[in-house]
């Protein structure tokens, strides 16, 4: 069953409805939760999609299920490129190159993401001052006093003694990290703007309406953020991804509400979603006319008329190979096209095992011969 979900998502990726296939390859992984074939051809889908967030996670977890895929790494590296993740990019695509060297995307691509880690590092370097940056640079909170301060005239020399005052007061307690969110109407992104966070050191655990977001650096306090949220959420649906720039954690909605903050106010009722419903009746049009026709009837009679019309030569000919390759499998499918192009046009085959592993040969008409055409 899930070979078969796997097939039918990848015939919608060959017909770019990508929302379709990412929903068959779901459907598969639910019934094979271990292949990472699965997971690789469900991030290639996200791309299409441009879901490059999800398109990692699939990536990740591909590798985590099969570490020699090297499918993954290119999902992966393409995906991160375009969250502009480039060196996280870079590890991913070197280590797939490693996996499989004769592969020229990965060298593409990681000279690809060398140039834009350039551009990155030339505009940083232009920057700074001329002479380089000082050996103690001032804090964001301390930039913004020195912009204020420069504003109503104050010396730097005042600012360092207010500054040097002020530290024997009880400072406010601020976050380490940032952090906003934003909202779809089925989930809600949180973003904290951690830089440089190994995975393992941050931990993310859900409950039904608590998020707890811990941080643990080596040498420093433990971060802990731990908002009760506005909604309710479903834990099992939500999940957590770690870039080299911030953290993304995504908050699958229990209910369809509009959250107005991210964290829980009782004085703010929760507004509906309306999601709009597509109309099953078909619009009318309007006429001069008294009487108004039935479309759905006058459309199933133009069908009855299609299926039931009697056709002569080469049209029903044609009709009937149309027929054929409609309802026929993959296999059919391929040995058709493969001995109608490969004996031009004078054999069609359904039997794939007959003509898969051999080129099939022009048969013509009794008393014509075949003639290649010379460009």
């Amino acid at each position: 069953m899930a070979k078969e979900l796997e097939n039918k998502a990848k015939e919608a990726f060959f017909d770019d409805d990508f929302s379709l296939a990412v929903d068959l390859y779901s459907q598969a992984i639910e019934l094979d939760p271990a292949n990472a074939n699965l997971f690789a051809d469900r991030a290639q889908a996200h791309i299409k999609l441009n879901a490059f967030t999800e398109a990692v996670s699939d990536a990740n977890k591909a590798i985590q299920l099969n570490p020699t895929l090297s499918k993954a790494y290119i999902r992966k590296g393409t995906a991160c490129i375009n969250l502009e993740e480039y060196h996280t990019a870079k590890v991913a695509l070197e280590k797939g190159a490693s996996i499989a060297p004769e592969e020229s995307r990965f060298t593409n691509l990681i000279q690809q993401c060398e140039r834009y880690i350039a551009e990155e590092s030339d505009s940083l370097t232009g920057i700074l001052p001329p002479n380089g940056p000082k050996t103690s640079a001032p804090s964001v909170d301390d930039a913004h006093v020195c912009n204020k301060g420069d504003e109503t005239g104050t010396s730097k020399e005042s600012q360092r003694d207010s500054s040097a005052s002020e530290t024997n007061e009880v400072a406010p307690v601020r976050p380490k990290y940032r952090h906003e969110y934003y909202q779809k109407p089925e989930e809600v992104v949180v973003t904290i703007f951690a830089k440089g966070i190994p995975a393992d050191n941050v931990v993310v655990d859900f409950g039904e309406q608590i998020l707890s977001v811990t941080i643990n650096v080596p040498g420093q306090d433990a971060y802990l953020y731990q908002p009760r949220l506005f909604g309710k959420i479903i834990p099992a649906k939500s999940k957590v991804l770690v870039l080299s720039t911030k953290i993304e954690v995504r908050l699958a909605k229990a209910e369809a509400i509009n959250w107005t903050s991210l964290e829980y106010c009782k004085d703010v009722a929760p507004q509906k979603i309306s999601v709009p419903t597509i109309q099953s009746e078909r619009p009318t049009y309007p006429s001069s006319k008294s009487r108004t026709k039935d479309w759905d009837k006058l459309e199933a009679e133009v069908k009855k008329e299609e299926k039931e019309e009697k056709l002569d030569g080469d049209a029903a000919l044609n009709k009937l190979f149309r027929d054929i390759y409609q309802n026929a499998d993959e296999d059919m499918r391929r040995a058709m096209s493969k001995s109608f192009l490969e004996s031009n046009g004078t054999v069609l085959s359904t039997d794939w095992k007959e003509v898969g592993s051999k080129k099939v040969e022009g048969s013509p008409p009794e008393g014509m011969e075949v003639k290649k055409w010379e460009y």
